[in-house]
């Protein structure tokens, strides 16, 4: 048997990297149900036999749907510092759905060289409730290739998804860091072309310096991840955990009750008064969209 990881998905042919060699694969056994289109994914690590065929998935670290990709270790998070706006709401949401499906999340802010010294300080103090949740940030121009080399090293080694709005230059920062994307995409298109497969999903294009990035943006959308109830979106905002203190109620949900120690951190400045607020709006969203239904919250 032999071991490798799909990097690619063209209809039902299968591409798998062993680090030496790529194999065109089918499935075979119970991997081909076709009620299960995320029994074997682009990312997963499986097993082949030598005549090609998949027949071992290994267990997933994590799985995301848009795209469909398994295995992710960082999501960089792309906003511009203007044309367009941040929008904080937006990028929090990004965060939350990193967390949830156990992504790292990077930020990258791209489009610095538009700002004044004035507008970047004031862009820089904005977002640094980040570095007190333990996100790197990043500022970045691909018009002037400024600072990329440090996101190149951040996600070396490692598979990076990219999300975030349009227009924010993702393609831009992905031709840069992508050094062997022509070559792959002129791969790509041969197949295509050779009229074997038509339809493509997402695929992992392998750095130079070792890693992998994910040729379609994902991440993009503004829905909320799946959240089953108020002490699961607790557990997903590292800075409501302290070890000074508790709140007065063991299922605090943070909102109205007495005796609360996120609001009073809040209020000592402890806590991002831009996160809390985020947290407040997803907290009402989903008890009236979702827990009301289940009377979970």
């Amino acid at each position: 048997m032999i071991k490798g990881r799909i990097i690619n998905k063209i209809q039902g042919f299968y591409y798998v990297d062993d680090g030496t060699k790529e194999y065109e694969c089918r499935l075979r056994g119970v991997l081909k149900r076709k009620d299960k289109k995320d029994n074997c994914v682009v990312g997963d690590y499986v097993e082949i036999t030598e005549d090609n065929f998949i027949m071992n998935v290994f267990e997933r670290k994590n799985i995301i749907n848009r795209p469909l990709v398994a295995n992710i270790d960082y999501l960089v998070i792309q906003f511009a510092a203007k044309d367009p706006e941040i929008e904080l709401d937006r990028l929090n949401n990004l965060i939350l759905n990193s967390i949830y499906h156990k992504i790292s999340p990077i930020v990258v802010i791209n489009k610095i060289d538009l700002l004044s010294d004035e507008e970047k300080n004031d862009l820089k103090e904005k977002l640094s409730y980040l570095e007190k949740i333990n996100i790197p940030l990043f500022f970045v121009s691909t018009i002037k290739n400024e600072n990329i080399d440090a996101v190149k090293n951040i996600i070396k080694g490692k598979t990076t998804a990219f999300g975030g709005p349009s227009g924010v230059g993702k393609s831009s920062i992905l031709n840069i860091i992508q050094n062997k994307k022509e070559l792959l995409v002129g791969e790509t298109s041969k197949r295509l072309k050779a009229g074997k497969h038509t339809t493509r999903d997402s695929n992992l294009i392998a750095l130079s310096e070792g890693g992998y990035v994910i040729d379609t943006p994902g991440f993009s959308s503004l829905e909320l991840p799946p959240i089953e109830d108020a002490q699961e979106l607790v557990s997903l905002f590292e800075e409501f955990t302290f070890d000074d203190g508790y709140c007065k109620f063991l299922d605090c949900h943070h909102i109205n009750e007495p005796g609360c120690i996120i609001k009073e951190k809040v209020a000592e400045g402890k806590i991002s008064k831009i996160r809390y607020d985020f947290y407040k709006k997803v907290y009402e969203k989903l008890k009236n969209e979702r827990w009301n239904r289940y009377e979970k919250y």
